[in-house]
């Protein structure tokens, strides 16, 4: 019986750390439309660029990358909440009173004209920072 409370305790600890980390954990939400061939590819190169500047700078987990298709009924929601269309991108973060959001969209659409990797590198750390910092 004492084994039993022991591995119990073990359990609850374990699982509380868990949530307490994943509290602060900032989503990437990249939103992502069935496009024609040319376009797709484009879309499909800027979505590695983000998703890349993710893995590479937060291998701790604290950031995740999520691609979000327009089309799946299953998203309607998340389409619906923060009126995405193809290539938009939001940072969330859950809190204790609900969540914060920022729309990094601009930065997507500058990067796309300017091709300037080391910029969408900045722009998305900085942004990232500022929504961690956030407290509601």
């Amino acid at each position: 019986m004492k084994n039993v409370f022991v591995i119990l305790s073990l359990l609850l600890f374990v699982s509380t750390g868990l949530f307490a980390q994943k509290k602060n954990v900032v989503e990437v939400l990249y939103f992502k439309a069935n496009l024609a061939c040319c376009k797709a590819k484009s879309c499909a190169m800027l979505e590695n660029d983000v998703k890349t500047i993710v893995e590479k700078n937060f291998t701790d987990g604290t950031v995740i990358f999520r691609e979000i298709k327009l089309a799946d009924e299953a998203n309607k929601e998340l389409v619906e909440k923060y009126k995405a269309q193809s290539q938009t991108v939001i940072l969330v973060k859950k809190t204790k009173k609900g969540e914060n959001s920022l729309d990094i969209s601009e930065d997507i659409k500058a990067y796309r004209q300017s091709q300037n990797k080391e910029e969408l590198e900045k722009s998305v750390l900085a942004k990232v920072t500022e929504i961690k910092a956030k407290k509601k």
